[in-house]
């Protein structure tokens, strides 16, 4: 399983902070600390809607680049920015994401994708989240469909279901349909798609003591479906602790009782 740190987001002050004040020691300690925690790739969100991301993301990208030498998962709905930001990446990043609504100009965006042969995540989502299994998948069918178009092969694209927070309104029917997004995806599509989730968000507005063991358990259910990737908060214990035994038990990795002490 690819681990994605996602605690380079907007909700992370101390982070937010060092943006603003273009801290580069303390953006570059932050990274080394989720690069040494296992994240594989670390997520960059710098706004929530893009604003100012021209300038902030290829900067930080930077920063990444001489700090922590990892790969980096682009988070913006700033078509510009991203234009500046991926070639400055050493390795292909992955861009977060394309739905069927987000960026305005989709094309352009996947074509930026292939001309760089980068990875992309297609989003089961049309602005609101569908509630059930048939709408996503055939979101994601128009977007797969659009991106192998542009020549973006399925070995480098990840589907992400939306997950969305299990305490308000229909969340557990959609926890539910997106574990079986993620089956289906598994079996039916050739050749073989990549998968996504975005674990983090389904705690959203819970009580803090619960949150990282729901989503540790969640990132166990989610990986029996097969996922292939997840969005996690590294530095927490509890998803460490997941994400390793996910690994041991699909023989990633060679398990010892003494890293779990």
């Amino acid at each position: 399983m690819i681990t994605i740190a996602d605690n380079l987001n907007t909700r992370n002050k101390t982070y937010l902070d060092a943006v603003s004040k273009r801290n580069k020691k303390a953006i570059a300690e932050l990274a080394i600390k989720l690069k040494e925690s296992g994240a594989d790739m670390i997520n960059l969100q710098c706004s929530l809607d893009g604003s100012g991301d021209e300038e902030t993301l290829p900067w930080l990208v930077e920063v990444l680049n001489v700090a922590a030498d990892t790969l980096v998962s682009l988070d913006s709905r700033n078509i510009p920015a991203l234009k500046k930001a991926v070639p400055l990446c050493e390795k292909p990043p992955l861009i977060n994401f394309i739905s069927k609504t987000e960026p305005d100009n989709q094309g352009e965006l996947l074509s930026l994708a292939s001309h760089f042969g980068a990875p992309i995540v297609i989003r089961a989502s049309s602005g609101a989240i569908p509630s059930s299994l048939e709408a996503k998948m055939q979101i994601i069918e128009t977007l797969l469909e659009m991106a192998n178009e542009a020549d973006i092969p399925n070995e480098r694209i990840f589907v992400n279901p939306s997950l969305v927070h299990i305490g308000r309104g229909m969340g557990q029917k959609h926890l539910v349909n997106s574990h079986e997004c993620v089956t289906i995806l598994r079996e039916l599509i050739e050749p073989r798609i990549n998968t996504i989730a975005w674990i983090s968000n389904i705690s959203t507005g819970l009580p803090k003591a619960i949150r990282k063991p729901l989503e540790a358990s969640l990132l166990t259910y989610m990986a029996g479906a097969g996922l292939d990737a997840a969005m996690v908060d590294i530095l927490d214990p509890n998803i460490r602790k997941a994400i390793y035994l996910i690994k041991a038990f699909r023989d990633e990795i060679v398990f010892s009782q003494a890293d779990l002490s």
